[in-house]
């Protein structure tokens, strides 16, 4: 497992979308790996270390749009 250093005022999503390409799915699996991550609040303190977990195929899940 690779692990980031996290900028100031990112969020998790930032640290996933930088990291992974996108946030879909990714964000759940990061906490699991981070035990105590979001206590941290929205805005991840800058320098706090992330473990950033080989991610795992998810099932296929239908996404239905409003519009559908």
């Amino acid at each position: 497992m690779n692990s980031v250093e996290v900028k100031q005022n990112q969020t998790l999503d930032d640290v996933c979308y930088a990291y992974y390409g996108k946030t879909q799915a990714i964000v759940e699996q990061v906490l699991n790996a981070n035990h105590g991550l979001c206590e941290l609040g929205p805005i991840v303190p800058a320098g706090t270390t992330i473990v950033m977990p080989e991610i795992t195929s998810q099932a296929k899940t239908k996404t239905i749009n409003l519009w559908d």
